[in-house]
C-alpha cells in the first residue's frame, strides 16, 4: 500500500501549473434514483448521475497569469490535479469545471491567500502520467 506526502501534488490548468498551492480538494459524488415499487420489504435504488466540486487554495501571485490568471470567475478550464505528483506513472484527476468562486485574504502578519472554487462539467477522469 502506498502513501504519498501532501507536498508531491500540484494542479494544473490544461497543462500550465497553478503557481503558490497551498491545498487542494476534489469531491466526487453521484445521485440516486429510488426503484421501490408496491410490494417491496426495503427501499431500493439505482445509480444515476455523478458530479464533482472542488477549492484550490493559494498565496495569491498576481503574476501567474495561465494558472491562478486563469481561474476568474465563469471561466471553464481543464484542471488536472496530482495527488502523488506528476512524474511519470503517478495517477491524477482530470475535468472540465467552472470557476464558481474567490475569495482573497489578507492580514497584516501573514501573506495574500486566495481560495477558488470550481463545479465540475462533466465527467472527472483517472489517468496516470
Amino acid at each position: 500500500m502506498a502513501t504519498h506526502a501532501g507536498s508531491e501534488g500540484t494542479v494544473k490548468v490544461g497543462s500550465d501549473a497553478i503557481a503558490e498551492i497551498r491545498s487542494f480538494s476534489i469531491e466526487e459524488t453521484a445521485d440516486t434514483i429510488e426503484d421501490t415499487s408496491m410490494g417491496d420489504a426495503a427501499r431500493t435504488y439505482k445509480p444515476s448521475l455523478t458530479s464533482f466540486s472542488g477549492s484550490i487554495d493559494v498565496f495569491w501571485d498576481e503574476t501567474d497569469a495561465a494558472g491562478q490568471g486563469a481561474l476568474t470567475i465563469g471561466a471553464e478550464v481543464t484542471l488536472n490535479l496530482y495527488p502523488e505528483g506528476d512524474t511519470a506513472g503517478d495517477t491524477y484527476l482530470s475535468g472540465s469545471a467552472i470557476v464558481t468562486g474567490r475569495s482573497v485574504s489578507s492580514s497584516f502578519d501573514g501573506l495574500v491567500e486566495m481560495s477558488i472554487s470550481v463545479q465540475g462539467n462533466g465527467a472527472l477522469t483517472q489517468t496516470t502520467v
